[in-house]
């Protein structure tokens, strides 16, 4: 009888210290969660506002590079880095090297590069220096798309303005 009373009060005991166990991780998982939750300066929605405009306005200056030829210009927007990254729908590839030579032969003397726009662009905050950008590229010649495609940026607000540090650009079929 003893040992039935000295093992009902042992589970009772674990069941107690698993509840508290429980009650912590609980309070744990919300201050995470609380924690984590973006409170920046594009909290309020003329704040956004203001960074889809930046936004814009960048993407707009760098398809007025792409058709001028402009391929310095171009490429300021990215972050230059060996940690770049550019996926283009096969891979991923690393390094703003690698980006300037997949563009380079776009901007090579009498190589023909159709005129860009950007479409659908959307700004996401993602903190006070981190933005997600979403779009789509249009190329066209003579009125006709030559190609497009949906595209994803993660930018990265620095003393020079904002980067890319990561785009995943992809080609609609044909």
């Amino acid at each position: 009888m003893h040992r039935r009373d000295q093992s009902s009060t042992l589970k009772h005991s674990f069941l107690i210290s698993m509840r508290v166990s429980m009650q912590i991780l609980a309070l744990a998982l919300v201050a995470c969660r609380t924690a984590g939750q973006p409170t920046t300066v594009f909290s309020s929605p003329s704040n956004r506002a203001a960074l889809s405009r930046q936004m814009v306005a960048q993407l707009e200056r760098a398809a007025a590079d792409w058709n001028r030829g402009d391929l310095a210009g171009f490429l300021s927007d990215y972050a230059p880095e060996s940690t770049t990254t550019f996926v283009d729908g096969h891979r991923a590839r690393q390094g703003f090297d690698f980006i300037r030579q997949n563009y380079a032969p776009r901007f090579a003397p009498g190589a023909r590069r159709d005129s860009l726009h950007f479409e659908e662009i959307e700004v996401r905050p993602l903190s006070s220096s981190l933005a997600l950008v979403t779009a789509r590229f249009i190329l066209q010649r003579g009125g006709a798309t030559t190609a497009s495609g949906p595209f994803t940026l993660v930018m990265e607000q620095r003393p020079t303005g904002w980067k890319i540090l990561h785009d995943h650009s992809s080609s609609d079929p044909r």
